[in-house]
């Protein structure tokens, strides 16, 4: 059985990032619980940071770059996915939108995705649920019921001097772990530029 292809796209502007140690411990959890399963995962990281240029001159050309192509790719060709941005002003970030924007439409459909957010307050938990899973449902994406939110306080530990975090981190990956497992997406992406039909002289008879 070939391995299941996880992709991760990550908003995070700073380095290091919360945004992005949060995508890592999504990821891990899912490959981990796969893993339990008998599951092979093959995991692509697109962190937007590293070709924020790339999308911004796509959205003005309409030509993606080789780079920002091989990001596309990688997400559209996925089995399931885990996409995570930093809350600014109650929405997910323009770099992450903008991302999106540039794949077609029609390209993550029934594509699994655990969506999540890192923001400074747990208020801006909601934009999850606002913001985020009405743009996937646009894609048609399926995006799956745990959705995970890391304030700051999250880092560290609670009131009880445990963080809930690692749970819902946990919880999301197994749910992930589980549509990944189910998924034949990266097995059935299909050249939209091949040819259904034979068009060669012969009728695909070789002439000698």
């Amino acid at each position: 059985m070939s391995a299941k292809k996880l992709a991760v796209v990550t908003a995070g502007l700073s380095q290091p990032s919360s945004t992005r140690l949060l995508a890592d411990r999504l990821a891990e959890a899912t490959v981990e619980a796969a893993t339990l399963d008998g599951v092979e995962v093959e995991v692509t990281v697109v962190e937007l940071r590293d070709i924020a240029q790339d999308i911004t001159n796509n959205l003005l050309t309409g030509f993606p770059s080789g780079r920002l192509q091989e990001a596309i790719d990688a997400v559209a060709g996925a089995d399931a996915l885990i996409a995570v941005t930093p809350i600014f002003s109650a929405s997910y970030s323009g770099l992450f939108k903008s991302f999106f924007d540039v794949i077609d439409n029609t390209a993550l459909e029934g594509l699994p995705t655990t969506l999540a957010a890192t923001g400074g307050s747990a208020r801006h938990s909601l934009a999850l649920e606002h913001e985020m899973r009405p743009l996937f449902s646009y894609l048609r994406a399926v995006t799956l019921p745990t959705a995970v939110f890391a304030a700051s306080e999250d880092w560290g530990s609670g009131a009880d001097g445990v963080s809930a975090l690692p749970s819902r981190v946990r919880r999301a990956g197994r749910e992930l772990a589980s549509a990944l497992a189910a998924s034949e997406r990266s097995s059935s992406v299909r050249d939209e530029f091949a040819l259904d039909a034979d068009f060669s002289p012969f009728g695909g008879v070789t002439a000698e």
